[in-house]
């Protein structure tokens, strides 16, 4: 460590005590030059700001019609092929094509009034160049065995979003079509996507706007001003229009899931707030000291600014791990996330400090009492962070083994796509589905597509009836363009998303001819199940890496870069430890008011990894820069470890409790997948928070001292040069 001497005399050296002079905006770095300049060109801020906000809003109001629905799948697996040669083959009665269950207790398929039903919604279809040849129910294939149920197959003459969209379109004509003695029901997977998604979106609205409020009250709290808890909204509101409009604009160019507009509005508020909670904190503590708001904007964005910078790229970075998935809804959503931080990143480093410039002292006005006495550095963290200086053997075990005791659980984590629970008990979709289940068998809704060249139709039928869990082989339908295929349904004998179903597509594809594929609905989710656990360790890979590496241009210090990379896994894996107990075990179902599964969604390890670590980084981010300055300044250990804490401890304490309160107004939601993303990532920031970033980490750095912020010539020589004093 006496390499390091050097730099220690040279941080006391800089030792800047809060009674001193303040540095002057000219002395400030790259960050504190450009937070000036934004002060100084409030104007053009402002101007430039409320044009690409006009623009951009333009386009949001259509954010939710115009983006894609669908999207879940591995693109180029054998399911997907099979699909594309069902459109292109077989008059488009692929996984896409929209079934029509028409049902009626009293009256058979083959009476006038249920025939004129049937007429009536091919009709619904024919003038629509979406659908492709529309099939009449079969006998002995899709007319059930009692003669009350039939079903009407269009085909899918378009992509899979454009077919959601057709749905989201027709499917009220089409339920119209009800009267008193006969049911229909439009069902299938691009019926499945249009139900999904629109519960899901009047899931997420109803969550934001239960949150808005939530977290006005704790921005008071926080603040203490209400002019200063509106700032971290405003900036919200920006990111939040700007990422709006930025995904329909992008949508022009290549379909976009609408869960990234989910996401996107989420991760907005949270972070939004997060960076500015940062910001308008440090400033109300410059500003005390200098009286001068454009040198305060300046030691502000020089200290704090680096820190967002830093935990902004750190999620981008996280979330760029997402795009190797080769399945669109989930680049899309990694997507939407990314740009809505984008967003607000550049709202934080232009419009938030011309806002403050100009605001000055005026950001505390409308002060409650308390507040008039809050200072930056928080007493009581102070006398925490002391408290942890003085026994941090006990608190460091203590909240090891409380992560340790929820982490286990994550051993038993079962993952498979959502099943039809997860759509709400009076949508259309599942009112069909059941009738079909009921009807028709248990898999009739799933059924198997097995595209295969003529000659081998009778070969392929034979082997697929004699797979164990095939119920049922329709015979050989000839391509209606005349090429040499043929394609079979294979109806199992299992739910879809009965976890048989894996060994029963393992088993058909093992067992038919070489030439022969296997697709349909089924098939696609398994095969997307597949890719996501193919591609996650890949992805926590390279996430863990570059966490370490930004961690360690940022600090300069290789054993807390490793430290604060490591500890931020143990969030994680505790917040899927809690899952696995809610969602797969239905500990609290009840309470929570939702049927459990028996597994978490499969894309939630991969996705929901992602942003958990991102969120453990960020908040690692803002504890270890605010250390690190102090450490620079002092070059005293016990003073980074204490007045680390105190100067962002309830920076911390108030951004989490933002975040939970977001995060678990999702849990309020009916369907499962928001339920499930509220509850990880609310269990996620709570753990992280107060385990981690307010009682494990800090004894770490008291633990580790001088070795904590050491590191080598060399690699200083190689880092680029990063420091978080001010002047």
């Amino acid at each position: 460590m006496t390499s390091n001497t050097a730099e220690v005399d040279k941080t006391r050296a800089l030792r800047t005590d809060g009674d001193g002079p303040p540095p002057t905006a000219s002395a400030a770095g790259l960050l504190g030059r450009l937070g000036a300049a934004m002060v100084g060109r409030a104007r053009w801020v402002f101007g430039i700001w409320l044009i690409a906000l006009v623009a951009l809003g333009a386009a949001a109001p259509s954010v939710f019609t115009s983006l894609a629905g669908a999207g879940w799948q591995a693109n180029g697996s054998e399911s997907v092929q099979v699909r594309e040669l069902a459109q292109e083959h077989f008059g488009g009665n692929s996984s896409a094509a929209v079934q029509v269950v028409v049902h009626s207790d009293t009256l058979a398929v083959s009476d006038p009034q249920v025939q004129q039903v049937l007429a009536d919604a091919t009709a619904v279809f024919a003038d629509d160049q979406r659908f492709g040849e529309v099939i009449a129910p079969q006998p002995g294939m899709s007319i059930s065995p009692d003669g009350h149920t039939g079903i009407l197959i269009a085909g899918a003459n378009a992509g899979t979003d454009d077919m959601v969209k057709a749905v989201d379109e027709l499917k009220g004509e089409l339920g119209a079509l009800s009267t008193d003695e006969i049911e229909v029901y439009p069902t299938g997977a691009s019926a499945l996507w249009s139900d999904f998604n629109k519960a899901n979106h009047d899931a997420m609205i109803q969550a934001e706007m239960l949150s808005w409020p939530v977290t006005l009250a704790i921005m008071v709290l926080a603040f203490g001003s209400l002019v200063a808890a509106g700032l971290p909204l405003l900036l919200t509101m920006a990111g939040l229009i700007a990422s709006a409009g930025g995904l329909v604009l992008l949508n022009t160019v290549t379909p976009i899931s609408v869960w990234a507009m989910n996401f996107a509005m989420m991760f907005a508020l949270a972070l939004g707030i997060d960076y500015a909670l940062f910001i308008v904190s440090r400033f109300r503590d410059a500003l005390s000291k200098s009286g001068d708001p454009r040198a305060a904007v300046a030691e502000t964005m020089d200290t704090a600014g680096k820190a967002v910078v830093l935990s902004g790229l750190t999620v981008l970075v996280s979330l760029s791990a997402v795009l190797l998935v080769p399945a669109p809804a989930v680049r899309t959503m990694a997507v939407g996330i990314m740009l809505a931080v984008t967003f607000v990143l550049a709202a934080t480093l232009t419009l938030l400090p011309a806002v403050l410039g100009k605001l000055g002292t005026k950001v505390n006005a409308g002060a409650l009492p308390y507040a008039k006495r809050q200072q930056h550095r928080s007493p009581r963290f102070a006398a925490w962070g002391n408290l942890l200086h003085r026994h941090p053997c006990p608190f460091a075990i203590g909240s090891l083994l409380i992560l340790i005791a929820l982490s286990l659980p994550v051993l038993g984590l079962k993952v498979a796509m959502p099943s039809i629970e997860v759509v709400p008990t009076d949508a259309p979709v599942r009112q069909g589905y059941e009738l079909v289940q009921e009807q028709l068998g248990e898999g009739a809704p799933g059924m198997l597509q097995i595209v295969a060249p003529a000659s081998e139709a009778e070969a392929t039928a034979g082997a697929a009836a004699a797979v164990d869990g095939i119920a049922m082989v329709t015979p050989p339908q000839q391509a209606i363009d005349g090429s040499d295929q043929v394609m079979l349904q294979a109806i199992p004998g299992v739910d879809p998303s009965d976890e048989a179903m894996g060994s029963i597509l393992t088993q058909l594809r093992s067992e038919l001819p070489e030439q022969a594929l296997v697709g349909g609905a089924p098939a696609e989710n398994l095969d997307l199940q597949q890719a996501l656990n193919d591609y996650l360790p890949l992805i926590v890979g390279i996430i863990l890496v570059l966490g370490f590496l930004l961690l360690l241009v940022a600090l300069q210090a290789p054993l807390i870069a490793v430290l604060g990379t490591v500890v931020s896994l143990l969030s994680t894996a505790a917040a899927f430890g809690v899952a696995k107990l809610i969602f797969q075990d239905g500990h609290g179902a009840g309470l929570l008011g939702f049927t459990p599964q028996g597994f978490l969604d499969g894309w939630g390890p991969v996705f929901f990894f992602a942003m958990i670590f991102a969120i453990a980084m960020d908040y690692t981010v803002f504890l270890l820069s605010t250390a690190k300055e102090h450490y620079e300044r002092s070059g005293d250990p016990k003073v980074a470890h204490v007045d680390g804490l105190a100067h962002s401890g309830r920076v911390i304490a108030a951004a989490a409790a933002v975040m939970v309160a977001v995060f678990f107004t999702f849990a309020l939601a009916d369907p499962l997948p928001p339920k499930e993303m509220g509850i990880i990532l609310g269990v996620a920031v709570l753990l992280d928070a107060v385990l981690i970033r307010l009682v494990l980490l800090p004894v770490l750095l008291r633990l580790t001292g001088h070795a904590a912020w050491w590191s080598p010539a060399w690699l200083r020589r190689v880092l680029p040069d990063i420091s978080f004093s001010h002047g």
